[in-house]
């Protein structure tokens, strides 16, 4: 038992010496070293953070068998019969407005689309590709629907755009590898992959430039750049191409080579991107750089038949730990081939609607802290308010350490404002907390202070 507290301690320890670390580091943001005079836009960028919760859809023809999109090409679908599955895409219930009435229920703020993923299928009609909606059955632009849809009630809208391309003649690997992972001979020269690359790399940008002129996005969100024919410098590059285009522009950081494996974060101005994105995981605190988790609401990103979903409280608890950690949420669905979303997957986000119109206080336009997260709690603040996101019950009593000087004038519940007991302490208040909390997801504390949260400590909870 001894041990057990003592690396409890150490962990939390370690958590606050990290924080700090991050305080004192050079903050992520703009064009990287090669373009040291491109920050990030501020106001577009705080503007992101406010929003706090978004939609992400993972799309296209792959939904016709039901496998993950892009990875399973050559693996559970032959390579012939899952490029060829575009020619049977045909989603005729596909409704934008009701996919973004969807979202807004939810609560979501933003919508971020996979124009194109690894497989190089896009999503749009697009002039410099035959490998697109145009040329399916259903013949139409879903990307410009989505996009005027959230411009008409009121959602920000980006699109993801995969830096690699495993049908793309010109990229130079392939999924899955096959010997070297080139497309040509193996005694293909230097100069020759150069020239490829230049070549694609055009092609890509041709295809955002058209995206950006078409679709006018909030976001860019890019993915794929792991791959090895994607460098450092080709992701400066791209973002300041793209910035050039649209200067209100916010790019993530997976333009560039700066992201560490799935936790996706990125803390050095040597690399470019405006966000960082950790993957399937909720993000550590970080309050210095801006970052948002993607999550899918099943187990696949694209749609599977009968996938297991998560639990409104597991959905609920991730929103929370993540902006408790001052991060954004981009929370996944899979749309099916008829080109409609699960009435499952539908009912869970109203679901998680629902307990965000009763506590969007708490979520909307804060940051994290500064209580750094733990298995009791996190905590958001805004104004002159700590709001206390109970994930299980403390018990009786919740002691809350202050810094000095701070006092708490009064403390409640979200749900009608009802009241809670507290004493003070020298060091804080002690909570006296109900016998069965108001929302058994999570129910969230209120506690108004006699100044504002804005420069309060962190402070690791005991």
């Amino acid at each position: 038992m001894l041990e057990t507290i003592k690396l409890k301690r150490f962990a939390l320890l370690a958590l606050l010496l990290g924080y700090c670390a991050t305080g004192n580091s050079q903050q992520m943001g703009g064009g990287g070293e090669a373009n040291p005079e491109l920050s990030t836009h501020a106001k577009a960028l705080n503007d992101f953070r406010d929003m706090r919760f978004g939609l992400f859809v993972h799309w296209g023809p792959v939904s016709l068998r039901g496998t993950e999109i892009s990875w399973s090409r050559g693996k559970e679908v032959a390579k012939d019969d899952y490029d060829s599955l575009y020619k049977e895409f045909n989603p005729v219930l596909f409704n934008a407005s009701e996919w973004v009435r969807m979202a807004k229920e939810a609560g979501m703020k933003y919508i971020v689309l996979t124009t194109r993923h690894h497989d190089g299928f896009s999503l749009w009609k697009s002039d410099h590709s035959d490998y697109d909606m145009e040329n399916t059955p259903y013949g139409r632009d879903i990307v410009g629907g989505i996009a005027q849809e959230c411009s008409a009630q009121g959602l920000a809208f980006g699109v993801y755009y995969s830096i690699c391309d495993w049908w793309h003649e010109d990229y130079p690997i392939e999924y899955p590898d096959e010997g070297y992972g080139f497309r040509t001979e193996r005694d293909t020269t230097d100069s020759e992959m150069q020239q490829r690359m230049e070549k694609y790399i055009g092609y890509m940008k041709n295809q955002l430039k058209e995206l950006i002129d078409e679709y006018d996005p909030a976001f860019i969100w890019f993915d794929g750049e792991w791959e090895w024919a994607w460098t450092h410098e080709m992701g400066m590059d791209m973002y300041r191409y793209l910035r050039e285009l649209k200067d209100d522009l916010l790019i993530n950081n997976r333009v560039d080579k700066g992201r560490k494996g799935m936790e996706g974060m990125t803390k050095d101005r040597k690399f470019a991107g405006d966000y960082a994105t950790p993957e399937q995981q909720i993000g550590a605190f970080d309050d210095q750089n801006a970052w948002e988790s993607c999550m899918t609401i099943a187990n696949q990103w694209s749609w599977k038949p009968n996938d297991q979903l998560k639990s409104k409280k597991e959905c609920v608890q991730t929103l929370v730990k993540t902006i408790g950690g001052d991060g954004n949420l981009l929370l996944n669905v899979g749309p099916m081939p008829d080109g409609r979303i699960e009435q499952r997957q539908m009912a869970r986000l109203k679901a998680i609607g629902n307990w965000i119109n009763n506590n969007k206080e708490a979520v909307y336009g804060t940051r994290g802290g500064p209580y750094l997260p733990n298995d009791i709690f996190v905590s958001t603040r805004k104004g002159d308010r700590i709001f206390i996101h109970l994930l299980t019950h403390p018990g009786e009593h919740l002691l809350l350490e202050m810094p000095k000087g701070i006092k708490v004038k009064k403390a409640y519940f979200l749900d009608g404002n009802s009241s809670l007991n507290f004493k003070r302490k020298k060091s804080g208040i002690v909570l006296e907390m109900p016998k069965k909390l108001p929302d058994s997801t999570v129910s969230v504390a209120v506690l108004e202070l006699n100044r504002p949260t804005s420069n309060l400590e962190k402070i690791v909870f005991k």
